[in-house]
C-alpha cells in the first residue's frame, strides 16, 4: 500500500474523510473496488483498541492560577483535567445530541418532569479506595448550589427546591418542570468528589479512568491509569501526560517533533499545511464553541446600549472567519447558539458590519472620544490576537477609538476574564440551549462574564425549562435570543471548528462535536497503534 492510500485509509478511520471519499481516491489511484472493501475491512478489524504507552497531549489554554477544584475549571486544560481525574453523572453522546449513563445508571422523571430520580451506580471506587455512594452524589450537587463554591455549574443548580438520598438514588425535585435537566447535569463541573470535596476540592480525587500523579499548574500534569477504574471500555493508555504550551508555533513544532502525540487548538492558518504531513492527521468539527468579546452591561462606558450595539455594529464578522478561522467556521450573529441547537431560530436576521449605523449609535451614545480598551490574549482563542486587530480597523472605519491591550497568556482566565470590562474570551458552548444561557446569560450565575441582567430574559429562561410545548418553547428560546442580542453585552462574531491535530500511531479518534478533543475523551477512548 502506497504512501498516498495509507494516508486516505487512516483519514476514512479517523472521521475525517467519508468511505465514500476514500473510495473515490482508491479508485484514482488504481485500486479496484473489491480491493478498497478488503483493505477497509482488514483495517477496521484491526481498530480493536490496544492498551499501554504513555500518551503526550501538548494544549492551549492553561495558566499558572488553575486548580484541580471542579468548581473552578475555567479553560480548556482545567476542561481536560477534569476529564481525566473524574466523572458526571451522565455524559453527551458523540452525536452531541443523546445522554450517556456514566455515574448514574439510570435516571427517571415524573411525567411533569419536575421530578427526577437518578439510580446511582454500584461497585465505583475514587482513587482513595473509598466506595462512591450517593450520599457522595449529593453532597456535591450541593456544593455546586452554593454560591461560595464559585462554581460555574451555580447557574444551572438553579430552580432545584430539594435533593434527597433514597436508597441507592438520589432524588431532585424541581420547582418547575425541565425536560433538560439531565443534560444540565452532564456540565463538566459536576464530577462527583468524596463528601462532594467540600473537605478537599482540588485534591483531584474521582473516580475517573486516570488518577493525578503530578499537577504544575500552567505547565504539567502527569495521570497514570486507575487499577480499580469500574469501567474496562475507557482509558486504554498506561499513563497520560499533558503539557501547557500556549504558544501556537511551540505547539505545533511539538507534534511534528514527536515531543507529543496530540494537540488542540491548531491555528487554521496551517490546518491544509499540516494536514498534508504524511505522518500526521487533523481533524476538524464542527459544533456549539464560539470566539467571543465580551462587554460589562454594569460598568461605564459599558452600561450604555447605545455604544455596545455601536462596537457590535462594527465587527466585520465575514472578515474574520475567512482571515482568523481560514473558514474553519461561521459568522455569529450575537447570541451563543447556532445550528446545532434543536430550537435555533434561523429566522433572526444576521448581523452585519455596517459602519455608518455603527458611528450613529457611537455619536448617539455621547462617548467622549477616549480609547476604548479592549483586553486580549492568543490564549483567549486561536488568532484572538489577528481578531482583535481586525475589530480595530473594521471600528475605526466607523469612527471608534478601539484599543487593544496584550495581556499576558498567563493568569489570563483569573485576572483578565470575567475581571476586566472588556476582553476576548471562549466558549466551548453546552448541549442545550437552557445549560449555556443558565451558565453565561442568567442574572445570578457565577460565570455571568456579560454582567447581563435582564428580568424579563431571566423569567423567560424560567419559564422555558417547565415549557414541554415544542413549539411555545421555540418561541421563547426566542425571544431570549433577540435580549442577549440587542441588550445584552456579547459580541459574537464568528463559531469556531474543533481543529485538532494528532499523529497517525494514535487510533480510535471519534469526531465530538460537543467540546474540544473529543469532549475531553481522546485519552479514554484513543490508543496506540
Amino acid at each position: 500500500m502506497n504512501d498516498e492510500l495509507s494516508y486516505y485509509l487512516s483519514r476514512s478511520l479517523k472521521g475525517a474523510m467519508s468511505r465514500r471519499h476514500f473510495f473515490g481516491r482508491a479508485a484514482a489511484l488504481g485500486l479496484t473496488a473489491a480491493a478498497a472493501n478488503t483493505l477497509m475491512a482488514t483495517s477496521l478489524r484491526a481498530q480493536t483498541p490496544q492498551k499501554g504507552g504513555t500518551l503526550k497531549i501538548g494544549m492551549q489554554g492553561g495558566g499558572s492560577t488553575d486548580s484541580l477544584d471542579p468548581a473552578l475549571a475555567a479553560n480548556q486544560v482545567t476542561f481536560q483535567l477534569l476529564r481525566m481525574f473524574g466523572e458526571p453523572l451522565v455524559e453527551s453522546d458523540p452525536s452531541g445530541t443523546g445522554l450517556q449513563m456514566r455515574l448514574a445508571e439510570a435516571v427517571d422523571s415524573s411525567p411533569d418532569a419536575k421530578v427526577w430520580t437518578f439510580r446511582i451506580r454500584r461497585g465505583v471506587t475514587f482513587h482513595d479506595g473509598s466506595p462512591m455512594t450517593p450520599d457522595d452524589v449529593l453532597a456535591t450537587l450541593r456544593r455546586h448550589s452554593d454560591e461560595s463554591s464559585q462554581s460555574g455549574a451555580l447557574g444551572i443548580m438553579t430552580g432545584i427546591s430539594d435533593m434527597v438520598v433514597d436508597g441507592d438514588n438520589v432524588v431532585i425535585t424541581l420547582e418547575v418542570a425541565n425536560a433538560d435537566l439531565p443534560y444540565l447535569l452532564a456540565d463538566y463541573h459536576l464530577l462527583i468528589q468524596p463528601k462532594g470535596g467540600v473537605e478537599a476540592p482540588a485534591a483531584g480525587v474521582g473516580t475517573g479512568a486516570y488518577k493525578v500523579v503530578n499537577f504544575e499548574p500552567g505547565v504539567r500534569a502527569v495521570f497514570e491509569k486507575y487499577a480499580g477504574y469500574w469501567d474496562d471500555s475507557l482509558g486504554h493508555f498506561d499513563s497520560v501526560e499533558i503539557l501547557v504550551i500556549n504558544d501556537n508555533t511551540a505547539r505545533t513544532s511539538a507534534l511534528q517533533s514527536g515531543q507529543v502525540h496530540l494537540i488542540n487548538r491548531v491555528d487554521p492558518k496551517i490546518a491544509g499545511l499540516m494536514a498534508r504531513a504524511p505522518n500526521l492527521t487533523v481533524t476538524d468539527v464542527a459544533g456549539r464553541g464560539h470566539y467571543v468579546f465580551i462587554m460589562h452591561c454594569n460598568t461605564a462606558p459599558f452600561d450604555n446600549n447605545d455604544l455596545r450595539m455601536a462596537l457590535k455594529l462594527a465587527v466585520d464578522r465575514q472578515d474574520m472567519v475567512d482571515k482568523v478561522l481560514m473558514g474553519y467556521g461561521t459568522v455569529g450573529n450575537d447570541f451563543p447558539i447556532n445550528a446545532a441547537y434543536p430550537f435555533f431560530d434561523d429566522s433572526i436576521p444576521q448581523r452585519v458590519f455596517d459602519p455608518e449605523e455603527a458611528a450613529h449609535y457611537y455619536k448617539k451614545s455621547g462617548h467622549d472620544g477616549s480609547p476604548i480598551v479592549m483586553s486580549c490574549s492568543d490564549v483567549a482563542f486561536a488568532g484572538a490576537m489577528d481578531a482583535a486587530a481586525l475589530f480595530q480597523q473594521s471600528a475605526q472605519a466607523a469612527g471608534i477609538p478601539l484599543e487593544i491591550r496584550r495581556e499576558p497568556g498567563d493568569g489570563y482566565w483569573s485576572d483578565v476574564w470575567n475581571v476586566k470590562p472588556f476582553s476576548a474570551s471562549y466558549w466551548g458552548g453546552r448541549p442545550v440551549q437552557d445549560q449555556m444561557y443558565s451558565t453565561a446569560y442568567l442574572s445570578s450565575a457565577d460565570w455571568n462574564d456579560t454582567r447581563f441582567n435582564n428580568p424579563e430574559f431571566d423569567a423567560l429562561l424560567t419559564q422555558a425549562k417547565g415549557e414541554l410545548d415544542e413549539t411555545k418553547r421555540r418561541e421563547m428560546y426566542s425571544r431570549m435570543a433577540y435580549l442577549v442580542r440587542d441588550e445584552g453585552g456579547l459580541i459574537l462574531p464568528m463559531f469556531n471548528n474543533f481543529i485538532s491535530a494528532n499523529s497517525n500511531d494514535l487510533q480510535g479518534w471519534i469526531n465530538d462535536p460537543t467540546q474540544d478533543l473529543m469532549n475531553g475523551y481522546a485519552p479514554h477512548k484513543c490508543w496506540f497503534a
